[in-house]
């Protein structure tokens, strides 16, 4: 059994125990589409979370906690550089009706013929706390959204989905990615770096339920 203070230690690039540290994970990978991932505060303690793993392997991404923004706040991490187009990885949702959410405008496809020029933004956090923070923030609302076509089913078995088709934070955003970048073969290491990951904290949890 470790030490205590072994146990409290905490590693300094994931931002967790290091005895559950995830940098063995971590897999940098070029992209051309920046990353910003704008994630839910109950999800920075989630030891099931993919955001950070996520936003270590991609060098183009920025990591950003909160549920409600401030409108200048938010329109800066948006919209900077100012030329660069940016999109919402969010599902068109009839769910958005109940909450009054303003039409998002259509998407241009001409804009997805250039990688470099595209900001992506990603919400971590489960599909309740998702939505919860697109009401609150019509920022969010007022962005053309990209929708993910024929993906895989999810490896994330650590984590019950609400719905079929949900993927974790980094499984989707990978496939955003293939999508938007027209290129598939970059991001399958950092997919099976994922699927690592899982095993790794379904491991945890076994030897929790066995001790």
């Amino acid at each position: 059994m470790q030490p205590d203070h072994i146990k409290r230690l905490t590693c300094h690039k994931c931002l967790r125990p290091q005895r559950s540290c995830i940098c063995a994970w971590v897999t940098p990978t070029e992209h051309a589409v920046e990353v910003l991932i704008l994630q839910h505060p109950l999800e920075v303690h989630q030891a099931k979370g993919s955001a950070r793993l996520l936003q270590l392997s991609l060098p183009h991404s920025e990591l950003v906690v909160g549920e409600a923004f401030a409108e200048q706040t938010l329109q800066a991490l948006l919209h900077t550089p100012a030329a660069r187009h940016t999109i919402l990885l969010y599902p068109d949702s009839p769910d958005d009706k109940g909450l009054n959410l303003a039409t998002p405008p259509v998407l241009d496809e001409a804009l997805l013929n250039e990688p470099t020029q595209l900001r992506l933004v990603v919400l971590d956090g489960t599909w309740r706390k998702s939505r919860k923070m697109l009401y609150l923030n019509p920022l969010l609302q007022q962005l053309p959204r990209l929708p993910l076509r024929n993906t895989p089913a999810s490896q994330y078995l650590i984590r019950k989905a609400h719905g079929p088709g949900q993927l974790s934070t980094l499984e989707a955003t990978c496939y955003a990615l293939m999508q938007l970048e027209q290129s598939e073969e970059k991001y399958w290491p950092l997919l099976a770096a994922f699927n690592g990951f899982v095993e790794q904290q379904a491991a945890y949890r076994q030897r929790s339920v066995d001790s």
